[in-house]
């Protein structure tokens, strides 16, 4: 039977991935479950606090005087550090060693969640929120990354990379449940200090049961950190202040220039660097390429998903914070069941036909959105499109993170890594910007029309959701387009 369950040829026995290898051997049974364990709930801890305060954002707006326009960077102060620095988190990883930077990072995030939840003044807030940025940034990347180190290639590794999509998956709904719980259940506070014992735990436990992967010493890529690290920055800032401020506006615009300029000028920088943050050779692959592309079509799609039915389950059916986060357990648990059962079928299946499955189904709930109406009950409107989206999202999400590892040497793989989730950030970004564009266009429309009243906001709002989700097709169309037209099969190896 041919071994279908990565895209890509496995490593050589004399390169660093090769198992046997000190730097790459798999981890111990009896210390592989904790291994994990500790690499997954660091990973989580990041992912939940990208969407844990936005049920809470009345709140905090309420407690600490936030302006309209301010309380957004409670939000984008995090995903701004967070997507401009994943880059540079990576190639540290890389470089000085990938659990000792996950430690280091781990630690600035729980002592700057320490600080958001004692904070009280906006600033404090927001400069903590900052801060939880740049130690998920650093964090972040390594978790995917010693995965590969830690886990032998194969049913090893795809069986810990089936939980890790699981709950990378299902975080940022995750997020929105325990953010509505304890917004509800006791205050806005503990979204932040929820983080403060996990994050401790995951310090300590992390030296003690991970294998650290070898630091790769040389010159550091200066011109290249630079240029990446300030272009991903500016274009995420631009992309942040679209929703607000409009595709016109002269900051958004000098933004998105910036960006243009430093990109370009960074791709001759990694050329000639020796130890490139982003080495183009990540690139060379034509199936690897296109799984970064597809995942960030998914983040797209995902994310604007999460926030525009947010929006339509609290302003138009009137759920309370913790009834509108309990309204994604359906989705999170459809998710976590099939992204846990995929490994499963990965060998006999590959990861193309999963790809394309996922994105299917995400397609298919996209256009199932794009008809909601005003008169939709949670159960008649909500819920089935949230089922086949979670099913959608956990086939396709596993098999996208095993197609960017496989065959990629060890010393490369914090840069994988840190390019995978950059794109997911950008996704996320590049997504809420365009459909929250097309929402209050639609919105604006409809409330010309719509009268006063309660009646009036429901449809306004809904008009404004029935089209962003309509906008939705095209970017999960185009993950569908590429998994179908683009990811390669292996061939099988040839008979003896």
């Amino acid at each position: 039977m041919s071994n279908q369950n990565t895209v890509g040829s496995p490593p050589a026995k004399d390169e660093p991935g090769a198992p046997g290898q000190s730097a790459t051997a798999p981890s111990r049974p009896n210390r592989s479950a904790l291994t994990l364990t500790v690499i997954v709930t660091c990973y989580l801890m990041v992912a939940i606090d990208s969407t844990i305060v936005n049920i809470a954002l009345p709140s905090i707006q309420k407690a600490l005087g936030f302006s309209p326009v301010g309380l957004s960077w409670v939000i984008n102060a995090y995903l701004l550090a967070f997507g401009g620095l994943l880059l540079l988190g990576g190639r540290m990883g890389d470089m000085f060693g990938r659990r000792r930077v996950l430690v280091v990072g781990t630690v600035i995030f729980t002592v700057s969640s320490l600080l958001g939840g004692i904070a009280d003044t906006p600033w404090l807030l927001v400069t903590a929120r900052a801060l939880q940025g740049v130690g998920a940034a650093m964090a972040a990347p390594g978790t995917l990354a010693l995965i590969a180190g830690n886990f032998e290639e194969g049913a090893p590794r795809n069986r810990a990379l089936s939980i890790y999509s699981a709950t990378a998956a299902t975080g940022t709904s995750l997020g929105l449940i325990l953010g509505g719980i304890l917004t509800s259940l006791a205050s806005w506070r503990w979204i932040q200090f929820v983080n403060v014992p996990i994050g401790l735990a995951v310090a300590v436990l992390a030296p003690m049961c991970i294998r650290e992967t070898p630091a790769h010493s040389g010159r550091f890529d200066f011109a290249g950190t630079v240029s990446g690290t300030a272009g991903v920055t500016a274009l995420v800032y631009g992309l942040i202040r679209v929703p607000s401020e409009g595709w016109g506006n002269g900051v958004s615009l000098a933004c998105f220039a910036a960006a243009v300029v430093l990109l370009v000028s960074f791709l001759p920088a990694e050329r000639r660097a020796a130890q490139p943050i982003v080495p183009l050779q990540l690139f060379s692959e034509r199936t690897r390429t296109a799984a970064y592309t597809s995942m960030l079509m998914f983040t797209a799609t995902i994310l604007s998903l999460f926030y525009f039915l947010s929006q339509f389950i609290q302003d138009v059916l009137e759920f309370s914070p913790i009834q509108a986060g309990l309204a994604f357990l359906p989705m999170t648990l459809g998710m976590f069941v099939v992204a846990r059962a995929v490994p499963r079928m990965l060998p006999r299946h590959g990861a193309k036909r999963f790809m394309v499955v996922g994105a299917l189904l995400m397609t298919v709930t996209a256009i199932w959105l794009s008809t909601i109406s005003v008169s939709d009950s949670y159960l008649t409107g909500v819920l089935g499109p949230m089922l086949l989206f979670g099913i959608g999202a956990g086939c396709c999400l596993m098999p996208t993170n095993v197609t960017v590892l496989s065959g990629v040497p060890q010393q490369l793989a914090g840069a994988a890594s840190g390019v995978l989730q950059t794109m997911m950030q950008l996704g996320g970004a590049l997504g809420l910007a365009i459909l929250v564009t097309v929402y209050g266009t639609s919105a604006d429309d409809a409330a010309r029309h719509a009268g006063t009243g309660a009646d009036a906001v429901h449809k306004v709002v809904t008009e404004g959701v029935r089209s962003a989700f309509t906008g939705s097709i095209v970017f999960v169309g185009c993950a569908l387009a590429v998994a179908l037209l683009v990811i390669r099969v292996p061939e099988p190896p040839a008979e003896a």
